[in-house]
């Protein structure tokens, strides 16, 4: 695989696995990125091949200029990754990743025919149920730092760091965007299994939000609620990898 490709700019690989019998494709939450899912592969089979997506603007691409609409996002992730689904794959998104990963799910079957074989979403309610909080996308920068601090997703360390924030707040801002200007359209129901899973602290996401992906898919669906607030994602990782685990085993 050429270190020039398009692919390799969207996924940051630590290591190729030539061997693997599936590929999971990890989204990060809102101003996260690909660095998010360094340790996974320690923790999941070598059967699978982690796959963790670098979206623009952050990371390796702090550079590159964020996507603020969803749409055109899942349509770039699509080109870029489309070469890379000759053998099985699934998707894990947490928070706006699960979102994202959701939308390019419903897109890959709609414009080339394919699916994941399980669709894993991560503390995000499921797309049909309104957004019950203001957009804070534009709001000005202090009251913006001050929902980020609200939502416990960003270090205190970092939030207090001038110089670091004004390089993050363009991503932060872009990934909110992206989020709040969505609109869900109804369509068929996934083919895939879908996973849901949640934090028992979280006041963002509530078990009744996660609940509704039932409504998303005509496979298997389960929900797993974990401890932690809106990013058990980190505080509860041995439990949900070794949830994630348990569901891949089946497909390697």
């Amino acid at each position: 695989m050429s270190s020039t490709s398009t692919f390799d700019t969207w996924v940051s690989w630590q290591s190729l696995n030539p061997h693997a019998s599936l590929r999971l494709f990890c989204f990060p939450y809102a101003g996260g990125a690909a660095l998010t899912f360094r340790t996974w592969p320690d923790s999941l089979p070598i059967t699978i091949e982690i796959c963790p997506v670098e979206l623009p603007g952050r990371g390796k691409r702090i550079t590159s200029v964020p996507f603020t609409r969803l749409q055109l996002l899942v349509e770039a992730i699509a080109i870029a990754i489309l070469p890379y689904l000759d053998k099985p794959f699934a998707f894990f998104g947490h928070s706006m990743g699960g979102l994202v990963s959701f939308e390019l799910a419903r897109l890959l079957r709609k414009n080339y025919g394919k699916s994941p074989v399980h669709l894993f979403v991560s503390g995000y309610r499921a797309p049909q149920v309104d957004d019950p909080d203001p957009p804070i996308h534009d709001l000005p920068e202090p009251e913006f730092l001050e929902e980020l601090r609200r939502l416990n997703g960003t270090p205190e360390v970092v939030l207090e760091n001038t110089e670091l924030m004004q390089l993050l707040l363009p991503a932060l801002r872009a990934d909110f965007a992206v989020i709040e200007t969505y609109a869900y359209t109804p369509e068929s129901p996934l083919d895939c299994p879908i996973t849901a899973f949640g934090g028992l602290q979280d006041r963002e996401v509530s078990y009744d939000d996660l609940k509704a992906w039932i409504e998303q898919t005509n496979a298997a669906f389960s929900l797993h609620m974990l401890p932690g607030d809106h990013f058990f994602l980190q505080s509860a990782q041995p439990l949900l990898l070794q949830s994630l685990s348990q569901k891949l085993y089946s497909y390697v």
